[in-house]
């Protein structure tokens, strides 16, 4: 009973795969898969910029070292630091005491140069009539000139040393030279600053706007050159990793001098920065517009096969829904897409998804949405 039950279970078995594969075979007993399934996509055009990206580093557009001028102890610090600062601020105050005493010595010996040219200026003036009638000799009267014209020097070096001695004590209140951020205090109070050199006492950088340092290949650099020859003004723009929006500046200037080990040329942009969130020293990404295609064709980069250097191969569905293979030029990337230069019309349908090969009629699936219409109509070209 055993082994007719294993026979019956044999023959059930063995019965319910020849029912399973004649479902797909034709009546000739040849397999039929059908028509491989592919995905296409019509070729449209839309507008495309070519933008390069180059690293670069934010310099702020003014730097002003705040030093102590006149030797004294500091006695207050009046900012806060990292806080922004106004040309003329009060930063800093320095003991004006010993600077007071030396103005009051030099108006001191001002007065004396004004009480000698006094007395010479009256000798001499008593001395000119007298010598016209030899009463006084001339020798008398020359000394007399001699001593006034010395009293007149020496009246005009006390006034000057006056002068130096007010400089310094107002020297005695370090105020900001610029208008910007300041950065940490650099001396702290109860400090000897100025002593026998103008010790630094804070760094103000002026950062609204701010600079953006980068370097180019001069063969890039000439052709972008050419492209905005009649723009005095051309825009770039920056980013910032962890910042979504992209900032918007203007070309100030390049170098004169070639780097001679990189073929590089040194490239300056301007960028506003009302919120500060450019800082000096931050590394960010410029972005130059080199080229624009209002007609550019971009493709999905799966539907390309790349077979060289800027080369790539593509299967093209004709109007009898045959795959043909069709060689293409690529150029950049666009997110996924890859921008086609040559190879390429509007309207003609490529295989995006799906297994086809050159000459097999295909059946066609549910085309997708064109490529890249989330995307903005740039691409990025990092050197």
């Amino acid at each position: 009973m055993w082994a007719d039950s294993v026979r019956w279970r044999w023959w059930a078995a063995a019965g319910l795969a020849t029912a399973l594969a004649g479902c797909g075979q034709q009546a000739g007993g040849g397999w039929d898969a059908g028509p491989p399934v592919v995905e296409v996509l019509q070729v449209q055009s839309r507008p495309f910029a070519v933008v390069t990206e180059l690293p670069g580093r934010i310099e702020p557009v003014r730097v002003a070292e705040v030093r102590a001028r006149v030797a004294g102890i500091v006695l207050s610090r009046e900012f806060q630091e990292g806080a922004d600062v106004k040309a003329g601020d009060v930063l800093f105050r320095i003991d004006p005491q010993p600077l007071r005493a030396a103005l009051s010595r030099a108006q001191g010996e001002l007065a004396r140069a004004e009480a000698v040219l006094a007395e010479t200026s009256a000798v001499m003036t008593r001395y000119q009539p007298l010598v016209a009638i030899e009463a006084v000799s001339q020798q008398d009267f020359d000394t007399a000139q001699a001593a006034f014209k010395s009293a007149q020097a020496q009246r005009q070096s006390a006034a000057a040393a006056v002068e130096s001695a007010r400089l310094d004590l107002g020297y005695a209140t370090v105020s900001a030279p610029i208008s910007g951020r300041i950065g940490r205090g650099l001396v702290t109070e109860g400090a000897l600053v100025g002593q026998g050199e103008a010790t630094v006492m804070a760094i103000i950088q002026q950062l609204d706007p701010v600079y953006a340092d980068f370097r180019q290949p001069l063969a890039d650099a000439m052709r972008w050159r050419q492209r905005h020859a009649a723009d005095s003004e051309a825009v770039l723009s920056i980013s910032i990793d962890g910042v979504e929006q992209p900032r918007q500046g203007r070309m100030l200037f390049s170098d004169i001098t070639v780097d001679r080990g990189t073929g590089q040329i040194s490239l300056r942009g301007e960028f506003p920065n009302p919120d500060g969130l450019l800082l000096p020293g931050m590394y960010v990404r410029v972005h130059l517009e080199q080229a624009r295609d209002e007609q550019a064709i971009l493709v999905p980069q799966r539907s390309v096969r790349p077979v060289g250097e800027g080369q790539g191969q593509v299967l093209v569905i004709d109007a009898q829904d045959v795959a043909q293979a069709r060689e293409v030029r690529t150029g950049t990337m666009q997110g996924g897409d890859w921008h086609i230069l040559e190879g390429l019309s509007v309207g003609e349908r490529i295989v995006t998804d799906g297994t086809a090969s050159p000459g097999d009629q295909v059946s066609i699936a549910a085309a997708p949405a064109a490529p890249g219409a989330a995307l903005p109509p740039a691409a990025t070209v990092s050197p």
